[in-house]
Parts: C-alpha cells; structure tokens; sequence
C-alpha cells in the first residue's frame, strides 16, 4: 500500500494471529463484503452475518457462520460489529436497526464509503459505552479476497485494530470521520483519472491512433495507475458507486473538472448493461459518447 498522508499501525503476525475469540457481527455481503468476510471466518472469528438480500449469506453459512434474520439479531451479542454498505441511504436504514441493539462494550466499524457527515451522525446516534470507527478501504475485489485491501481507520480504533488487519495494512487517519473523508479524496482521483483516461483514448480515437500504441503511451506516464485502473479485468466498482462518490464530494467543494466527470458516469449508469457493471465498462461507453 502507499504510504498515506497519518499515522501507520503496525501489521505484525502477532497482532494478526491474536484475539480470534471476539464475535463479530458483518452486515453487507456485497462485491467486498462477501470476500471480507471470508477473511475473518478464515482466522476462526465467530461470526454471525447479515445481507439484505438473505440468498447472498449462505455460501458463507456453508463456510462457517452464522445467518441473523435481521440487523438487530446480528449485532445483539457482537463484540464487533462490521457495516459494509452501498451508501448513505443503506448506512442509515441499518444504523435504525442496529443502533437499539448494541451491546455496552461494543464496537461499530463503519467501512463503507459515505463521507464524513454521515460518519458524525452516526456519532451522535451511538449509545453510551459502543466505540465508532470509520475504517474504508482501497482496493477492489481482488484485493478483499487476497487481504491485502488497505484499511483507512479514523477514531479510536485500538481495540479492534487486530480485526481490521485481517483485510489488509492498517493506516490510522486521525479523529472519527478523517478516514471517511480521506477515502472521499482518494476515490474521487481515481475516478477523476480513470474519465481522464477515456478522454484522452476518445482522443487518440479522434485522431486515428492505434488503441494499443495509444494506451502503452499512456501507460508509460503520469496516468500510470489510472490507465491499469481504466482498463482492468477482474475487480468491481460499478458505476453507480463511482456516481454516489463522485456525488458526495462535489456537494463538499466546488469541482468544475469533477462536475464533468459525473456527467460522463451518470451517462454510464444510466445504461442498465453498464450500472452496476464496473468502471473500466464506463471507459468504452465514455470514448463512444457523444454530448451536446
């Protein structure tokens, strides 16, 4: 993982193979919640999990853990408590269901990507006694199976340091919330980069350049990442989900260039082939887009 701008935690065997005897409740069996979750029944965590479409939790009810019927049923009798959710929306409907039932001693890892206000509310919606952490991840899918994600942690994370670092390297951000928004900042670039990339092949196509010449010329530049980014096989972030973050940080700061990006992902979310699909499908659908 690169080095982020906060205070890196240590990753050591030890940390990682210590306190497995915790139960944990995980609330979100998505693209990355599913393979995250596998990461903890594999270092033998108890843990009960909740989806809200029921059919996606049996594969790892065959793996090992244990289906609630409800969020409230899930986190009754969790140490820790995981949400790994679409967005805002999502986070607060759970948060309704979860917040009553939190046991005194408790804590919520909040790993979703929603943005720093809704982690505040959140904090202010928290019994007595139940720990937030904000703790977003980088990486896709491939790196959720692998656990090898890169771990943002914002708040007291301390007691559940060991937790988190079964998805991955930790890096502590800061108070509750600066991992939420240092996430924001994060996948804003990548998005950012990755429309910029489609921009620049719509170009290249413009002018009758050849797609691989183009693409390796790239490659070799600053946009480096983002071009492996445009056009990887393998991992998932849909377009809807870039539409949401793009959509959380141009409501915190003007960002013309930003603005101009959202255009080009709301366009690709608008195709039902491409929603959900994930952003490197975007690029095609960017480079054959015409505007007005």
């Amino acid at each position: 993982m690169e080095k982020i701008a906060g205070k890196p935690a240590e990753n050591t065997a030890e940390n990682t193979t210590q306190n497995t005897t915790e139960k944990i409740a995980f609330l979100g069996l998505g693209h990355m919640g599913e393979p995250m979750a596998r990461q903890l029944l594999s270092a033998g965590h108890p843990l009960t999990v909740w989806n809200r479409t029921a059919a996606k939790a049996e594969v790892l009810v065959e793996a090992g853990a244990t289906a609630a019927a409800t969020p409230a049923e899930a986190v009754r009798d969790a140490d820790v408590v995981i949400t790994m959710l679409a967005g805002p929306d999502a986070v607060r409907a759970v948060a309704d269901a979860v917040v009553p039932a939190l046991r005194e001693g408790a804590y919520w890892v909040e790993m979703s990507t929603v943005g720093p206000d809704v982690v505040a509310e959140l904090g202010k919606r928290v019994p007595d006694g139940v720990t937030l952490v904000d703790a977003p991840v980088m990486g896709s899918t491939d790196k959720a199976a692998a656990g090898r994600l890169g771990i943002l942690a914002g708040g007291d994370a301390a007691g559940v340091e060991h937790v988190l670092a079964r998805f991955g390297p930790v890096t502590r951000t800061g108070p509750l919330g600066s991992a939420a928004a240092l996430k924001l900042v994060v996948n804003t670039a990548v998005i950012g980069g990755v429309a910029l990339v489609a921009e620049a092949m719509k170009l290249a196509d413009a002018l009758g350049l050849d797609e691989g010449t183009a693409k390796d010329a790239l490659a070799k530049g600053p946009l480096a990442g983002a071009v492996a980014r445009a056009f990887a096989e393998g991992v998932h972030f849909g377009s809807d989900l870039a539409v949401k973050d793009i959509s959380l940080a141009t409501r915190v700061a003007e960002l013309p260039a930003m603005e101009a990006v959202l255009s080009h992902f709301e366009a690709a979310a608008a195709d039902p082939d491409v929603v959900h699909e994930d952003i490197a499908r975007a690029v095609t659908r960017i480079r054959a887009r015409r505007t007005p």
